[in-house]
């Protein structure tokens, strides 16, 4: 059987738990953190893909009641082992599914692990579970990359960096344009040999998010373009997007369970104007 096709939630954090921490070290933990409890505001908060705990432990730390949703045992098992890490509640499953209890003042899903929901029927219906779960006054924070696909040569990609004297990181990846996904591997050389991490994405530009949350009842309020809340721009490499809910008269004059069965087409095919126009919006404005 094709490995490609065996790719599941769990796949891309049960192969790489054991170097996660090491393959992904953020500068700016004490930044983001400080945004996060600043939406929390006192209440309850939840990670989507809460790993190993980077964000979630620290935030816990500041008095928060964190909540996590992780597909991965290896992560938690991660997380566990840290210190803090046995009293934070997590769920296990596929995050697309918000299978938990109560409402939320902040619901967060950050470093591009949104897009580790690998089709658009997933990410519609995260959007939607999520939306039944924040608070009147709560908060959808979504951080992730903005989609280059000039970095792709015959739809491929290769990249090489030199971690040290002893080893080399590549990282191969091939880009299917048509359903917006990318299949990767992080191949890490040693002396000792040869390890793998196989992982699979679905991109998303912004305005796309966007109207998955329009689908879903929610709407922007605000988008930067890094953490230090810099303006978004044409330029922007990443988003951190803060979604809330929307008022009654900015939702879609159909429920979001009938949009959300019918596929969003970005392309040529359909240009997003009339696209947007189809779902016949209310004439107010987010």
């Amino acid at each position: 059987m094709n490995a490609v096709k065996e790719y599941s939630a769990a796949t891309y954090g049960d192969r790489i738990a054991g170097v996660y921490d090491e393959f992904y070290r953020p500068a700016n933990v004490t930044k983001r953190v400080d945004v996060l409890a600043e939406f929390a505001a006192g209440g309850r908060a939840l990670e989507l893909g809460i790993g190993t705990g980077t964000y979630a432990l620290p935030l816990a730390a500041r008095g928060v009641a964190v909540h996590g949703i992780e597909a991965s045992k290896a992560m938690v098992d991660r997380l566990r082992a840290k210190e803090g890490g046995a009293a934070l509640p997590v769920t296990m499953g596929d995050f697309a599914d918000v299978a938990v209890e109560g409402a939320f003042s902040l619901v967060y899903v950050i470093n591009n692990t949104f897009l580790m929901l690998t089709s658009q029927e997933e990410q519609v219906r995260c959007f939607k579970n999520v939306a039944s779960h924040l608070q009147e006054s709560g908060v959808f924070l979504v951080h992730a990359f903005v989609p280059d696909v000039s970095r792709y040569d015959d739809n491929q990609h290769l990249r090489a960096s030199l971690p040290d004297l002893d080893s080399v990181r590549l990282d191969v990846s091939v880009h299917d344009a048509v359903n917006q996904v990318v299949d990767f591997r992080h191949l890490h050389l040693t002396e000792d040999g040869i390890r793998m991490y196989p992982g699979r994405l679905r991109y998303v530009w912004p305005a796309e998010l966007d109207l998955m949350a329009r689908l879903a009842g929610l709407r922007l309020r605000e988008r930067w373009g890094d953490w230090q809340r810099a303006p978004f721009t044409s330029q922007s490499g990443s988003h951190v997007s803060i979604y809330e809910l929307a008022s009654s008269g900015d939702k879609c004059s159909e429920r979001p369970s009938q949009l959300a069965s019918s596929p969003i087409v970005f392309g040529n095919t359909e240009s997003y104007n009339d696209l947007v126009k189809s779902f016949r919006f209310s004439s107010a404005s987010p």
